[in-house]
């Protein structure tokens, strides 16, 4: 899939699946810039985390938007027990100390997900900021409903905090719908956000929504 992306930055966008070889560090930095807030007090500062992230992702289980060759857009999915980010318990003491890192390990356990029966679980989307509101996280969103049907799940899931109503806007305009919010007032201090929201979308619904 592609887009033409007018303006700063003009070209076309396409999509493919899989991180590009050396493009790991690039796809950390977007990620950390798109979550760095919810998983900071896990993972800061930037100069460590963005590094800890880079040596433990799956580039199988990322879509990518490039541009010119550059990334400037991904997406992560769950699929047979792996997600886009990876690290153990193990990787995290041996990054930030056994003494700092076993808080990090605990605030780490918190974000863990897992799907129900037929459900692929979709990460965030992390895209560049010259290129947000131009299509490139609807892209995203379509090739892992794509990645979806082909493996046969009846619908994707995704979580979304209370602090991201762009990225909810973005999902319920590619056709999710919110299905249950969970409050955790206790984290909004810790983390930042007091709620999270779970929306689902069945697989093969979508691709008339707006761009």
């Amino acid at each position: 899939m592609e887009l033409d992306a007018p303006g700063p930055g003009a070209g076309t966008v396409t999509v493919r699946r899989g991180l590009p070889a050396g493009a790991e560090r690039r796809a950390a930095e977007l990620y950390w810039e798109a979550f760095g807030r919810k998983l900071g007090p896990a993972l800061d500062p930037a100069e460590k985390a963005v590094p800890f992230i880079a040596a433990h992702l799956n580039a199988d289980r990322a879509v990518c938007a490039l541009l010119d060759g550059r990334l400037v857009g991904l997406a992560g999915y769950r699929l047979g027990g792996r997600g886009l980010t990876g690290g153990t318990a193990g990787a995290v003491l041996r990054a930030y100390g056994h003494l700092r890192g076993l808080r990090r390990v605990l605030l780490l356990t918190l974000f863990e997900r897992r799907p129900g029966a037929g459900q692929l679980l979709m990460d965030g989307i992390a895209v560049g900021p010259d290129l947000r509101g131009r299509g490139v996280g609807s892209l995203l969103i379509e090739e892992v409903a794509a990645v979806a049907a082909e493996q046969g799940f009846r619908e994707i899931r995704l979580d979304v905090i209370d602090t991201n109503p762009r990225a909810r806007a973005l999902y319920e305009r590619r056709g999710f719908t919110a299905v249950r919010t969970e409050e955790t007032p206790y984290l909004r201090r810790l983390l930042g956000f007091g709620a999270v929201t779970t929306m689902r979308r069945p697989v093969g619904t979508g691709a008339e929504a707006e761009r």
